[in-house]
């Protein structure tokens, strides 16, 4: 019986090819065959598999996370990228991360992932899901997204924006972050609400629940339409009189842990934080 790995990794790049070849090799050894996912592969194309390893950046390991998700495999990240917080080990450790993937040595960690629902003004359904977010930005920037948010089926303000980012825990490192958003470890279970360079007194970040559901509604009187992206990725249009629907989704991603290191010290690593003169506890 023919054993597979899947093997997604950033081709443009001379160090992602050298770490494929020995991420190859390394499957090779273990009676692997691997197969190697293209820029367009989708998921239906691909044959059966057992592990997934990937090499590139956070946008390599989300394509990848595109073609594992429900197929109930694990992916193991190598980070070649400058930050990589969904990756799990760096390019200098790539073969032995292999060797322990098809050893079995490594545990699972499911990330929640968000279901996105788009009802434009006629009421036409587009539908998708994210690992990271969805960012509801503006199409015209010289012009104002005007939107109202709704949490739970009540609404709860109104205003001018430049976009609004629904997102993960796993997400709130990434599009989330970088607009001001809190910092959530990945085991708190709930979705993340940032409103971006909006024109309102109360337009604070949101952490709400896991059952919640969150809508944004792209007001008719909006100056601009707005068009959603998953993950930076898959992209919905969202015309002026549309609604963007988030809730949790029930099919999560699989990550690949070879270390039980805690996200503290990821965050202090993958930032560069300045932890000199800790102490910790007298205890």
């Amino acid at each position: 019986m023919t054993r597979r790995a899947l093997v997604v990794t950033h081709s443009g790049r001379q160090e992602a090819v050298a770490a494929t070849a020995e991420a190859v090799s390394e499957l090779d050894d273990a009676g692997f065959t691997p197969v190697l996912a293209r820029e367009d592969t989708e998921a239906e194309d691909l044959p059966s598999f057992e592990l997934a390893v990937v090499l590139g950046g956070d946008g390599t390991i989300l394509r990848a996370a595109e073609l594992t998700r429900g197929t109930g495999v694990p992916l193991l990240g190598v980070n070649l990228g400058h930050v990589g917080f969904l990756a799990e080990s760096e390019r200098d450790d790539v073969r032995d991360s292999v060797r322990r993937l098809t050893a079995g040595d490594f545990t699972v960690e499911r990330r929640a992932t968000l279901d996105v629902r788009v009802i434009d003004p006629a009421g036409l359904v587009s539908t998708d899901w994210a690992l990271n977010e969805v960012a509801l930005e503006k199409v015209d920037r010289s012009r104002i997204l005007e939107v109202a948010l709704e949490v739970d089926g009540h609404p709860l303000s109104s205003f001018g924006c430049d976009g609004v980012v629904a997102a993960t825990a796993t997400g709130s490192t990434a599009h989330a972050f970088s607009a001001g958003g809190p910092v959530v470890w990945p085991d708190v279970d709930g979705m993340i609400l940032v409103p971006v360079s909006a024109h309102a007194l109360f337009a604070r970040p949101l952490v709400v629940g896991p059952r919640s559901r969150l809508a944004i509604e792209v007001l008719d009187r909006s100056p601009a339409d707005g068009l959603a992206t998953c993950d930076g990725r898959r992209r919905i249009e969202v015309p002026k009189g549309s609604r963007v629907e988030v809730t949790r989704g029930d099919t999560p991603v699989l990550l690949a842990r070879l270390t039980p290191a805690p996200f503290t010290n990821r965050l202090v690593q993958k930032f560069g934080l300045p932890v000199a003169g800790w102490r910790g506890s007298s205890r």
